[in-house]
Protein backbone atom coordinates (compact mmCIF):
# COMPACT_ATOMS: atom_id res chain seq x y z
CA UNK A 1 0.00 0.00 0.00
CA UNK A 2 3.06 2.31 0.81
CA UNK A 3 4.60 1.33 -2.71
CA UNK A 4 1.57 2.32 -4.39
CA UNK A 5 0.87 5.79 -2.73
CA UNK A 6 4.17 7.02 -3.62
CA UNK A 7 4.06 5.68 -7.12
CA UNK A 8 0.42 7.84 -7.15
CA UNK A 9 2.14 10.86 -5.66
CA UNK A 10 5.03 10.53 -8.53
CA UNK A 11 2.59 10.54 -10.96
CA UNK A 12 0.58 13.24 -9.90
CA UNK A 13 4.12 15.68 -8.89
CA UNK A 14 5.05 14.78 -13.01
CA UNK A 15 1.62 15.74 -13.81
CA UNK A 16 1.87 19.09 -12.17
CA UNK A 17 5.17 19.84 -13.33
CA UNK A 18 3.57 19.53 -16.95
CA UNK A 19 1.62 22.28 -16.27
CA UNK A 20 3.94 25.03 -14.87
CA UNK A 21 4.98 27.66 -17.77
CA UNK A 22 9.07 27.88 -17.91
CA UNK A 23 10.75 30.68 -16.63
CA UNK A 24 11.60 31.85 -20.08
CA UNK A 25 8.62 32.14 -21.22
CA UNK A 26 7.82 34.42 -18.36
CA UNK A 27 10.54 36.05 -18.51
CA UNK A 28 12.70 36.36 -21.80
CA UNK A 29 16.18 36.32 -21.56
CA UNK A 30 17.91 39.75 -21.76
CA UNK A 31 21.18 39.16 -23.87
CA UNK A 32 23.96 41.65 -23.93
CA UNK A 33 24.49 43.38 -27.52
CA UNK A 34 27.76 42.42 -29.48
CA UNK A 35 28.87 46.30 -30.32
CA UNK A 36 31.54 45.22 -32.09
CA UNK A 37 30.18 45.28 -35.87
CA UNK A 38 28.49 48.98 -34.80
CA UNK A 39 31.78 50.01 -33.21
CA UNK A 40 33.16 48.55 -36.96
CA UNK A 41 30.73 50.54 -39.00
CA UNK A 42 30.40 54.39 -36.83
CA UNK A 43 34.24 54.53 -35.66
CA UNK A 44 35.10 55.91 -39.07
CA UNK A 45 32.65 59.22 -38.62
CA UNK A 46 34.05 59.89 -35.10
CA UNK A 47 37.06 62.14 -34.95
CA UNK A 48 39.63 63.47 -32.45
CA UNK A 49 39.46 67.47 -32.63
CA UNK A 50 42.54 69.00 -30.94
CA UNK A 51 42.37 73.02 -30.38
CA UNK A 52 45.33 75.48 -29.69
CA UNK A 53 45.71 79.41 -28.81
CA UNK A 54 48.39 81.79 -29.27
CA UNK A 55 50.14 82.65 -25.36
CA UNK A 56 52.94 84.32 -24.50
CA UNK A 57 55.70 81.37 -23.08
CA UNK A 58 59.17 81.52 -21.53
CA UNK A 59 59.57 77.86 -21.49
CA UNK A 60 58.42 74.79 -23.44
CA UNK A 61 55.52 73.00 -21.43
CA UNK A 62 56.04 69.31 -21.32
CA UNK A 63 53.00 66.81 -21.42
CA UNK A 64 50.24 65.27 -23.29
CA UNK A 65 47.50 67.49 -25.06
CA UNK A 66 44.57 67.36 -22.53
CA UNK A 67 45.96 65.96 -19.39
CA UNK A 68 47.84 67.44 -16.41
CA UNK A 69 51.23 67.15 -15.54
CA UNK A 70 50.38 64.70 -12.58
CA UNK A 71 48.78 62.39 -14.54
CA UNK A 72 51.48 62.64 -17.47
CA UNK A 73 53.87 60.36 -16.05
CA UNK A 74 51.38 57.80 -15.31
CA UNK A 75 50.27 57.29 -18.55
CA UNK A 76 54.07 57.41 -19.98
CA UNK A 77 54.89 54.47 -18.01
CA UNK A 78 51.57 52.57 -18.54
CA UNK A 79 50.51 52.89 -22.21
CA UNK A 80 54.13 53.86 -23.57
CA UNK A 81 53.31 57.57 -24.35
CA UNK A 82 56.41 59.56 -25.28
CA UNK A 83 56.42 62.85 -23.58
CA UNK A 84 58.36 65.62 -24.87
CA UNK A 85 60.74 67.58 -21.98
CA UNK A 86 61.07 64.18 -20.08
CA UNK A 87 64.06 62.21 -20.42
CA UNK A 88 62.67 59.48 -23.02
CA UNK A 89 60.99 61.70 -24.86
CA UNK A 90 61.68 63.94 -27.61
CA UNK A 91 63.17 66.80 -27.36
CA UNK A 92 61.65 70.21 -27.65
CA UNK A 93 62.61 73.43 -29.32
CA UNK A 94 62.64 76.41 -27.14
CA UNK A 95 60.51 79.39 -28.08
CA UNK A 96 61.40 82.93 -28.72
CA UNK A 97 60.78 84.78 -25.33
CA UNK A 98 58.37 87.06 -25.72
CA UNK A 99 56.36 86.37 -28.49
CA UNK A 100 53.58 84.73 -29.18
CA UNK A 101 53.64 80.84 -29.63
CA UNK A 102 50.90 77.99 -30.35
CA UNK A 103 50.25 76.21 -27.24
CA UNK A 104 47.90 73.02 -26.74
CA UNK A 105 44.56 74.35 -25.39
CA UNK A 106 42.71 71.29 -25.19
CA UNK A 107 41.23 67.86 -27.05
CA UNK A 108 38.00 66.74 -27.62
CA UNK A 109 35.48 64.40 -29.93
CA UNK A 110 33.47 65.19 -33.18
CA UNK A 111 31.53 63.25 -35.50
CA UNK A 112 30.51 63.78 -39.17
CA UNK A 113 27.23 64.29 -40.02
CA UNK A 114 27.91 65.82 -43.52
CA UNK A 115 29.98 63.58 -45.72
CA UNK A 116 31.35 66.93 -47.52
CA UNK A 117 32.78 67.82 -44.37
CA UNK A 118 30.38 69.10 -41.14
CA UNK A 119 31.02 68.37 -38.23
CA UNK A 120 29.35 68.47 -34.56
CA UNK A 121 30.88 69.24 -31.26
CA UNK A 122 30.36 71.05 -27.99
CA UNK A 123 31.18 74.52 -28.14
CA UNK A 124 33.68 74.50 -24.89
CA UNK A 125 35.60 72.10 -27.04
CA UNK A 126 36.47 74.66 -29.72
CA UNK A 127 35.35 78.40 -27.39
CA UNK A 128 38.43 80.31 -27.29
CA UNK A 129 40.50 78.51 -29.79
CA UNK A 130 42.72 80.13 -32.35
CA UNK A 131 43.42 76.91 -34.65
CA UNK A 132 41.26 73.95 -34.53
CA UNK A 133 42.64 70.63 -35.94
CA UNK A 134 40.15 67.40 -36.82
CA UNK A 135 42.06 64.15 -36.81
CA UNK A 136 40.42 60.98 -38.78
CA UNK A 137 41.04 57.72 -37.94
CA UNK A 138 42.57 57.02 -40.73
CA UNK A 139 45.57 59.46 -39.71
CA UNK A 140 44.37 62.30 -41.89
CA UNK A 141 44.89 65.96 -39.99
CA UNK A 142 42.71 69.16 -41.26
CA UNK A 143 42.22 72.80 -39.70
CA UNK A 144 38.66 73.31 -39.93
CA UNK A 145 37.02 76.46 -39.52
CA UNK A 146 33.82 77.19 -36.96
CA UNK A 147 30.75 78.03 -38.65
CA UNK A 148 28.93 78.81 -35.45
CA UNK A 149 28.73 78.06 -32.06
CA UNK A 150 25.80 78.31 -28.92
CA UNK A 151 27.21 78.55 -25.33
CA UNK A 152 23.69 77.87 -23.85
CA UNK A 153 23.17 74.59 -25.65
CA UNK A 154 27.01 73.60 -25.81
CA UNK A 155 26.42 73.05 -29.34
CA UNK A 156 29.30 74.31 -32.40
CA UNK A 157 30.01 73.33 -35.83
CA UNK A 158 33.06 72.82 -37.75
CA UNK A 159 33.84 72.52 -41.52
CA UNK A 160 37.25 71.10 -42.92
CA UNK A 161 37.52 70.67 -46.60
CA UNK A 162 37.18 67.23 -47.46
CA UNK A 163 34.51 65.09 -49.62
CA UNK A 164 33.28 61.43 -49.60
CA UNK A 165 33.87 61.12 -45.55
CA UNK A 166 31.78 59.02 -43.71
CA UNK A 167 28.99 59.94 -41.72
CA UNK A 168 26.95 58.87 -38.34
CA UNK A 169 23.07 58.46 -39.60
CA UNK A 170 21.05 60.76 -36.98
CA UNK A 171 18.03 58.80 -34.76
CA UNK A 172 15.33 60.36 -32.90
CA UNK A 173 15.93 61.18 -29.00
CA UNK A 174 12.39 61.43 -28.57
CA UNK A 175 11.85 58.23 -28.61
CA UNK A 176 14.70 57.25 -26.59
CA UNK A 177 13.50 55.09 -23.70
CA UNK A 178 15.33 54.97 -20.02
CA UNK A 179 17.12 51.06 -19.89
CA UNK A 180 18.37 50.39 -23.73
CA UNK A 181 21.82 49.87 -24.28
CA UNK A 182 23.88 52.80 -25.98
CA UNK A 183 27.25 53.54 -26.75
CA UNK A 184 29.65 56.28 -26.40
CA UNK A 185 32.93 57.15 -29.03
CA UNK A 186 35.66 59.49 -28.30
CA UNK A 187 38.62 60.88 -27.08
CA UNK A 188 39.46 60.10 -23.22
CA UNK A 189 42.54 62.26 -22.35
CA UNK A 190 43.14 62.14 -26.19
CA UNK A 191 43.33 58.56 -26.10
CA UNK A 192 41.42 58.39 -29.67
CA UNK A 193 38.24 55.96 -30.58
CA UNK A 194 37.59 55.04 -27.12
CA UNK A 195 34.69 52.82 -26.93
CA UNK A 196 32.60 52.57 -23.71
CA UNK A 197 28.85 51.43 -23.30
CA UNK A 198 26.21 51.57 -20.66
CA UNK A 199 22.41 51.94 -20.32
CA UNK A 200 20.08 55.13 -20.60
CA UNK A 201 19.79 55.93 -17.23
CA UNK A 202 17.11 59.16 -16.76
CA UNK A 203 15.66 61.32 -19.93
CA UNK A 204 14.61 65.38 -19.35
CA UNK A 205 17.12 65.70 -17.17
CA UNK A 206 17.00 69.59 -16.11
CA UNK A 207 20.56 70.85 -15.92
CA UNK A 208 20.38 73.65 -18.13
CA UNK A 209 18.47 76.50 -19.36
CA UNK A 210 17.31 75.48 -23.11
CA UNK A 211 18.30 71.64 -22.53
CA UNK A 212 16.35 68.33 -21.21
CA UNK A 213 19.73 66.07 -20.81
CA UNK A 214 19.78 62.46 -21.66
CA UNK A 215 21.53 60.61 -18.27
CA UNK A 216 23.59 57.76 -19.01
CA UNK A 217 25.75 55.59 -17.03
CA UNK A 218 28.11 54.87 -19.81
CA UNK A 219 32.11 56.56 -19.00
CA UNK A 220 32.19 60.24 -20.05
CA UNK A 221 36.08 61.39 -18.80
CA UNK A 222 37.54 64.93 -20.18
CA UNK A 223 38.24 64.12 -23.65
CA UNK A 224 34.80 62.74 -24.57
CA UNK A 225 32.78 66.24 -24.98
CA UNK A 226 31.42 66.01 -28.72
CA UNK A 227 31.42 62.73 -29.77
CA UNK A 228 28.36 60.47 -30.11
CA UNK A 229 25.78 58.41 -27.87
CA UNK A 230 24.69 56.11 -30.79
CA UNK A 231 21.55 53.41 -30.20
CA UNK A 232 21.94 49.69 -30.74
CA UNK A 233 20.82 50.51 -34.31
CA UNK A 234 23.87 52.61 -34.74
CA UNK A 235 22.26 56.42 -34.41
CA UNK A 236 23.14 58.99 -33.08
CA UNK A 237 20.79 60.35 -30.25
CA UNK A 238 22.99 62.52 -28.50
CA UNK A 239 26.28 64.72 -27.95
CA UNK A 240 28.57 63.54 -24.60
CA UNK A 241 28.55 66.99 -22.83
CA UNK A 242 28.42 66.41 -19.23
CA UNK A 243 29.28 64.63 -16.50
CA UNK A 244 28.75 64.95 -12.25
CA UNK A 245 31.80 64.28 -10.79
CA UNK A 246 33.67 65.71 -7.70
CA UNK A 247 36.98 64.23 -8.82
CA UNK A 248 37.04 65.96 -12.42
CA UNK A 249 36.81 62.12 -13.65
CA UNK A 250 33.71 60.07 -14.57
CA UNK A 251 31.62 58.96 -11.34
CA UNK A 252 28.83 56.96 -12.80
CA UNK A 253 26.17 59.86 -14.06
CA UNK A 254 27.37 61.37 -17.62
CA UNK A 255 24.76 63.96 -19.41
CA UNK A 256 24.03 63.87 -23.46
CA UNK A 257 22.32 66.66 -25.76
CA UNK A 258 19.37 65.00 -27.29
CA UNK A 259 19.86 64.98 -31.12
CA UNK A 260 17.23 66.69 -32.27
CA UNK A 261 17.83 69.54 -29.86
CA UNK A 262 21.52 69.61 -31.00
CA UNK A 263 20.13 69.74 -34.90
CA UNK A 264 17.99 72.76 -34.27
CA UNK A 265 20.38 74.37 -32.75
CA UNK A 266 23.20 73.22 -35.56
CA UNK A 267 20.65 73.98 -38.63
CA UNK A 268 20.81 77.74 -36.95
CA UNK A 269 25.00 78.23 -36.33
CA UNK A 270 25.72 76.44 -39.83
CA UNK A 271 22.76 79.08 -42.03
CA UNK A 272 23.43 82.06 -40.14
CA UNK A 273 26.88 81.49 -37.85
CA UNK A 274 24.58 81.90 -34.70
CA UNK A 275 21.33 81.17 -32.72
CA UNK A 276 18.71 83.42 -32.20
CA UNK A 277 16.00 82.71 -29.27
CA UNK A 278 12.85 84.40 -28.64
CA UNK A 279 12.41 85.96 -25.60
CA UNK A 280 9.49 87.28 -24.25
CA UNK A 281 11.14 88.94 -20.86
CA UNK A 282 10.35 87.76 -17.63
CA UNK A 283 12.17 86.14 -14.29
CA UNK A 284 10.88 82.63 -13.15
CA UNK A 285 10.86 81.43 -9.92
CA UNK A 286 9.76 78.10 -8.36
CA UNK A 287 6.80 76.55 -8.11
CA UNK A 288 6.22 74.74 -4.73
CA UNK A 289 3.62 72.40 -3.76
CA UNK A 290 2.57 74.96 -0.76
CA UNK A 291 2.95 78.10 -3.37
CA UNK A 292 0.44 76.31 -5.91
CA UNK A 293 -2.41 75.30 -3.29
CA UNK A 294 -2.54 78.87 -1.94
CA UNK A 295 -2.79 80.19 -5.38
CA UNK A 296 -6.01 77.68 -5.64
CA UNK A 297 -3.76 75.49 -8.75
CA UNK A 298 -4.07 72.29 -6.51
CA UNK A 299 -0.58 71.09 -8.12
CA UNK A 300 2.52 72.14 -9.02
CA UNK A 301 2.66 73.45 -12.44
CA UNK A 302 2.92 76.12 -14.42
CA UNK A 303 5.66 78.22 -14.68
CA UNK A 304 5.87 81.49 -11.76
CA UNK A 305 6.97 84.87 -12.81
CA UNK A 306 8.76 86.95 -9.81
CA UNK A 307 9.34 89.75 -12.43
CA UNK A 308 8.39 91.27 -15.77
CA UNK A 309 10.62 93.50 -17.67
CA UNK A 310 9.23 96.65 -17.50
CA UNK A 311 8.21 97.76 -21.51
CA UNK A 312 9.29 94.06 -22.91
CA UNK A 313 6.96 91.80 -24.56
CA UNK A 314 5.26 90.17 -21.79
CA UNK A 315 4.45 93.32 -20.55
CA UNK A 316 3.15 94.71 -23.58
CA UNK A 317 1.23 91.45 -23.66
CA UNK A 318 -0.32 92.09 -19.47
CA UNK A 319 1.56 89.64 -18.07
CA UNK A 320 2.13 90.46 -14.50
CA UNK A 321 4.35 89.77 -11.83
CA UNK A 322 2.78 87.04 -9.34
CA UNK A 323 1.41 85.45 -12.84
CA UNK A 324 1.81 81.59 -13.25
CA UNK A 325 1.82 81.13 -17.12
CA UNK A 326 -0.25 77.53 -17.70
CA UNK A 327 0.82 77.20 -21.77
CA UNK A 328 2.25 78.96 -24.09
CA UNK A 329 1.98 78.63 -27.74
CA UNK A 330 -0.91 75.76 -27.72
CA UNK A 331 1.87 73.81 -25.11
CA UNK A 332 1.10 73.26 -21.73
CA UNK A 333 4.07 74.54 -19.02
CA UNK A 334 4.64 71.52 -16.58
CA UNK A 335 7.23 73.49 -14.78
CA UNK A 336 9.36 76.59 -14.85
CA UNK A 337 12.46 74.98 -16.86
CA UNK A 338 9.66 74.07 -19.67
CA UNK A 339 9.35 77.83 -20.24
CA UNK A 340 12.41 78.82 -21.77
CA UNK A 341 13.20 76.06 -24.12
CA UNK A 342 9.32 76.64 -25.56
CA UNK A 343 9.73 80.58 -26.39
CA UNK A 344 13.17 80.19 -27.58
CA UNK A 345 12.01 77.80 -30.09
CA UNK A 346 9.57 80.69 -31.19
CA UNK A 347 10.39 82.26 -34.08
CA UNK A 348 10.67 86.18 -32.86
CA UNK A 349 8.12 88.53 -33.69
CA UNK A 350 5.46 85.69 -33.58
CA UNK A 351 2.20 86.29 -31.95
CA UNK A 352 1.33 83.89 -29.65
CA UNK A 353 -1.35 83.22 -27.13
CA UNK A 354 -0.44 82.70 -23.57
CA UNK A 355 -2.99 81.35 -20.70
CA UNK A 356 -2.19 82.60 -16.91
CA UNK A 357 -3.40 81.45 -13.55
CA UNK A 358 -4.05 85.54 -11.71
CA UNK A 359 -6.51 85.78 -8.49
CA UNK A 360 -7.51 81.93 -8.57
CA UNK A 361 -8.61 81.93 -12.19
CA UNK A 362 -7.26 81.40 -16.26
CA UNK A 363 -6.62 84.45 -18.41
CA UNK A 364 -6.04 84.55 -22.18
CA UNK A 365 -3.07 86.72 -23.29
CA UNK A 366 -1.24 87.21 -26.59
CA UNK A 367 2.05 88.04 -26.02
CA UNK A 368 4.93 88.90 -29.42
CA UNK A 369 8.21 87.30 -29.01
CA UNK A 370 11.30 89.12 -29.70
CA UNK A 371 15.01 88.53 -29.56
CA UNK A 372 16.01 92.08 -28.78
CA UNK A 373 18.16 92.00 -25.54
CA UNK A 374 17.38 95.08 -22.73
CA UNK A 375 18.83 95.91 -19.85
CA UNK A 376 17.44 98.39 -17.00
CA UNK A 377 19.96 100.42 -14.68
CA UNK A 378 19.08 99.21 -11.00
CA UNK A 379 17.97 101.95 -9.23
CA UNK A 380 18.29 102.20 -5.26
CA UNK A 381 15.14 102.18 -3.47
CA UNK A 382 14.43 105.45 -1.66
CA UNK A 383 13.06 105.84 2.16
CA UNK A 384 9.34 105.28 2.11
CA UNK A 385 7.59 108.48 3.00
CA UNK A 386 5.50 107.42 6.48
CA UNK A 387 1.84 108.46 6.26
CA UNK A 388 0.87 105.79 9.10
CA UNK A 389 2.45 102.73 10.66
CA UNK A 390 0.01 100.05 11.74
CA UNK A 391 0.25 96.59 13.45
CA UNK A 392 -1.80 93.56 11.74
CA UNK A 393 -2.77 90.03 12.44
CA UNK A 394 -0.26 88.68 10.03
CA UNK A 395 2.92 90.42 12.61
CA UNK A 396 4.13 93.04 10.55
CA UNK A 397 4.14 96.99 10.78
CA UNK A 398 3.91 98.63 7.27
CA UNK A 399 3.93 102.34 6.13
CA UNK A 400 2.60 103.50 2.14
CA UNK A 401 4.39 104.21 -0.41
CA UNK A 402 5.25 107.15 -2.51
CA UNK A 403 4.57 107.75 -6.15
CA UNK A 404 7.91 107.63 -7.01
CA UNK A 405 9.16 104.04 -5.19
CA UNK A 406 5.89 102.72 -7.00
CA UNK A 407 7.29 104.15 -10.21
CA UNK A 408 10.61 102.92 -9.70
CA UNK A 409 9.52 99.09 -8.84
CA UNK A 410 6.85 99.22 -11.07
CA UNK A 411 3.69 98.77 -9.10
CA UNK A 412 0.61 100.50 -9.09
CA UNK A 413 0.27 99.87 -5.28
CA UNK A 414 1.56 98.39 -2.20
CA UNK A 415 2.20 98.73 1.41
CA UNK A 416 6.23 98.46 2.63
CA UNK A 417 6.87 96.36 5.73
CA UNK A 418 8.83 99.03 8.26
CA UNK A 419 8.64 96.51 10.93
CA UNK A 420 8.48 92.83 12.57
CA UNK A 421 6.84 91.00 15.11
CA UNK A 422 6.35 87.78 16.45
CA UNK A 423 3.79 86.72 13.28
CA UNK A 424 3.41 84.32 10.11
CA UNK A 425 5.08 86.76 7.78
CA UNK A 426 8.15 87.10 9.63
CA UNK A 427 8.51 82.98 10.04
CA UNK A 428 8.41 83.09 6.11
CA UNK A 429 11.44 85.10 5.81
CA UNK A 430 10.22 88.57 5.05
CA UNK A 431 12.06 91.28 6.03
CA UNK A 432 12.00 95.15 6.42
CA UNK A 433 11.78 96.77 3.02
CA UNK A 434 9.52 94.36 1.62
CA UNK A 435 6.75 95.34 -0.14
CA UNK A 436 3.28 94.04 0.20
CA UNK A 437 1.56 94.36 -3.52
CA UNK A 438 -1.06 91.78 -3.10
CA UNK A 439 -2.96 89.69 -0.57
CA UNK A 440 -5.03 86.50 -2.19
CA UNK A 441 -7.02 88.28 -4.42
CA UNK A 442 -7.03 91.37 -3.47
CA UNK A 443 -4.89 94.01 -4.89
CA UNK A 444 -3.45 96.31 -1.88
CA UNK A 445 -3.89 100.00 -2.55
CA UNK A 446 -3.01 101.78 0.65
CA UNK A 447 -2.19 100.73 5.01
CA UNK A 448 -5.84 101.12 6.01
CA UNK A 449 -7.29 98.58 2.86
CA UNK A 450 -4.41 96.16 3.82
CA UNK A 451 -5.98 95.86 7.45
CA UNK A 452 -9.31 96.17 7.23
CA UNK A 453 -8.25 93.05 4.44
CA UNK A 454 -5.88 91.18 6.90
CA UNK A 455 -9.21 91.34 9.95
CA UNK A 456 -11.23 89.52 7.85
CA UNK A 457 -8.82 86.63 6.63
CA UNK A 458 -9.51 82.97 7.79
CA UNK A 459 -7.44 81.94 10.05
CA UNK A 460 -7.20 78.55 9.39
CA UNK A 461 -6.86 78.82 5.91
CA UNK A 462 -3.74 79.60 4.05
CA UNK A 463 -3.44 82.65 1.60
CA UNK A 464 -1.35 83.70 -0.69
CA UNK A 465 0.79 86.99 0.18
CA UNK A 466 2.69 88.65 -3.06
CA UNK A 467 6.01 90.51 -1.90
CA UNK A 468 8.18 92.92 -3.66
CA UNK A 469 11.50 92.55 -3.29
CA UNK A 470 13.78 94.43 -6.00
CA UNK A 471 13.02 93.65 -9.14
CA UNK A 472 11.25 90.16 -7.83
CA UNK A 473 7.80 89.07 -7.02
CA UNK A 474 7.87 86.60 -4.43
CA UNK A 475 4.54 84.72 -3.32
CA UNK A 476 4.53 83.38 0.60
CA UNK A 477 1.69 80.77 1.57
CA UNK A 478 0.82 81.66 5.15
CA UNK A 479 -1.91 81.59 7.35
CA UNK A 480 -2.80 84.93 9.87
CA UNK A 481 -1.88 84.16 13.44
Amino acid sequence: MKKYFIALLAIFSLGQLAFIPSASAQNPRVTIPDFADLVERASPAVVNIRTTEKVMVQQAQGGIPGIPEDQAEFFRRFFGVPIPGMPNGPKQAQPNPGKPQEADRGVGSGFIIESNGFILTNAHVVEGATTIYVTLTDKREFKAKLLGMDKRTDVAVVKIEARDLPKLPLGDSSKVRVGEWVLAIGSPFGLENTVTAGIVSAKSRDTGDYLPFIQTDVAVNPGNSGGPLLNTAGQVIGINSQIFSRSGGYMGISFAIPIDEAMRVADQLRTNGKMTRGRIGVALGEMTKEVAESLGLGKPRGAYVRNVEPGGPAAAGGIEAGDVILSFNGRDITKSTDLPRVVGETKPGTLVPVQVWRKGGARDLTVTVTDTESTQAAKKPEAPVTKGDSANTLGVVVSELSDSKKKDLNIKGGVEVTGLGDGPLARAGIRPGDVIIRVADADITGVKQFEALVKGLDVNKAVPVFIRRADSTLVVPVRPK
